[in-house]
């Protein structure tokens, strides 16, 4: 423990946005870099409790206290290495995890948690910096081949992992560079995609072969892969958008939200965007959905320069604090506390309670959306599930030129990959696999030779569990290909 006394002398405090009125000119991150002394401070709140429960709320296990300790201390590189050990890339998990592990922080309990996620970033940062971050290949080779197909975080980690492991590892990525949702789907200003880069040039140094622009199922059969490799790996992501069956739901205007961030990060990537424009300039825009991705959906509109944005989500408006069903240490759901995102605090205007009855149009564009108040009862005995029904006379139409479809995912796309392979599937779409002792699962699919981790093995989660999965997974597998 660094201080005994820091957690009574110092409140938490996080490192400055840029001015909201600056930043939606760029697409620049919104925060600004602490000088160290501040993050040493911080890192002195954290009480090194006799039950870390921080290490239970990650899930990579991330040894928080003691990377704390090092900070406060000054051994900066001892505390990257001790990050290291658990966290493959913790300069992504700095930026965009919603940092469960603060919400389990012991302090959290009777006063605000330590800043875990920025002193996370810094250390990272620092190490870049000072050149601490170097590639570190395999000694001995074992002479097995793995394929990972999909360069989210959960193929980026488990690439990582089995190369240093000794494997051959390839990574294939059907986009024209690596990174997945953390290259098309989250925006600059939250994750600048050099970041993602510079890891790649350390990945490629210890080993790892990339091959971009290579749609598995479609430019390469599946079936090729499992023939050529002694293990394929499926981290896919779980792409199903989910749809909203409303009549004008064809009209032009409305589109899914990915379909809208991915267009405005190939343009700041200076990448040709192939298909009509989906653009917010002008227009008043309807983002459906109160997660992250309606949250990115509001800041990349606001850059564009909407005329108005509204964020409408069905459920009703969460507490600020924490509700009575998620006591400490559960990490609450998106839904059950309300969060002010740094998108949120950069205008527009935000409603619960709605559901879209249909959209308008003239001359086969979107004009208006029309939707209704919408309550809940209390919770069936049976099912937890609440009752929804319409308020009588709340009916409303809203201009609208843009809505935006932010309503979370399905599961894994099927046609192609997963529908050749025949692997088979869970009740809710994703692929299934094994039980297994470790982990609570193997990550083996139904087909001998290859497993599935991340988003199209569990669903649509977070960066960190996408990150916890490929770890594992490739544990799993090199187990296997050792044995």
């Amino acid at each position: 423990m660094g201080k005994a006394t820091g957690f009574m002398e110092e409140g938490r405090k996080t490192p400055a946005r840029r001015d909201a009125a600056e930043r939606i000119h760029d697409y620049l991150e919104i925060y600004q870099d602490p000088d160290p002394q501040f993050i040493s401070t911080q890192a002195a709140r954290c009480m090194d409790c006799g039950v870390p429960f921080c290490n239970n709320g990650c899930p990579l296990g991330n040894i928080i206290p003691d990377f704390n300790d090092l900070v406060y201390r000054d051994k900066w590189q001892d505390a990257l290495e001790r990050l290291h050990r658990t966290n493959n890339f913790p300069e992504f998990t700095g930026r965009i995890c919603p940092a469960p592990c603060e919400s389990a922080c012991v302090l959290g309990i009777n006063d605000d948690p330590v800043t875990i996620e920025f002193i996370e970033k810094t250390i990272a940062e620092r190490g870049f910096a000072e050149g601490w971050v170097t590639p570190q290949p395999p000694a001995v080779r074992s002479g097995k081949r793995v394929a990972v197909v999909g360069s989210g975080p959960a193929g980026m980690a488990a690439a990582a992992q089995l190369n240093r492991a000794g494997h051959a590892v390839v990574l294939f990525e059907k986009n024209e560079r690596i990174g997945g949702l953390l290259r098309l789907g989250i925006p600059d200003f939250k994750l600048e995609k050099w970041v993602i880069d510079r890891r790649m040039d350390v990945m490629e140094a210890e080993g790892v072969e990339f091959r971009t622009g290579v749609h598995v199922g479609v430019d390469v059969s599946a079936a090729q892969l499992v023939e050529e490799f002694d293990a394929v790996l499926l981290t896919g992501g779980a792409e199903h958008p989910r749809d909203l069956p409303v009549p004008g739901r064809e009209l032009d205007g409305v589109h899914f939200a990915m379909e809208f961030l991915t267009q405005q990060n190939r343009r700041v990537a200076a990448t040709p965007v192939e298909v009509a424009d989906i653009l917010a300039a002008g227009k008043n825009v309807v983002v459906l959905g109160g997660g992250d991705t309606g949250s990115d959906c509001i800041g990349t509109s606001h850059r564009q320069g909407a005329k108005h944005v509204y964020n409408f989500e069905l459920l009703s408006k969460p507490p600020e604090g924490r509700p009575d069903d998620t006591p400490w240490p559960v990490h609450p759901a998106p839904a059950a506390m309300l969060r002010q995102s740094s998108s949120h605090e950069e205008g527009g205007s935000r409603d619960w309670g709605i559901s879209t009855k249909s959209f308008s149009g003239s001359g086969g564009k979107l004009t208006a959306l029309n939707g209704v108040r919408v309550r809940f009862g209390d919770p069936d005995p049976a099912t937890g599930r609440r009752p929804m029904e319409e308020i009588p006379g709340s009916e409303f139409a809203i201009e609208a030129e843009l809505v935006l479809l932010a309503l979370g995912f399905l599961g894994p796309v099927q046609e192609g990959m997963v529908g050749e392979l025949g692997v088979k599937l869970t009740d809710r779409g994703n692929v299934w696999t094994e039980a297994g002792e470790m982990w609570g699962q193997n990550f083996r699919t139904s087909l001998p030779g290859v497993y599935a981790a991340g988003d199209m093995r569990r669903g649509q989660s977070l960066v960190v569990w996408a990150i916890a999965e490929g770890r594992q997974a490739a544990e799993q597998i090199d187990r296997d290909l050792s044995a």
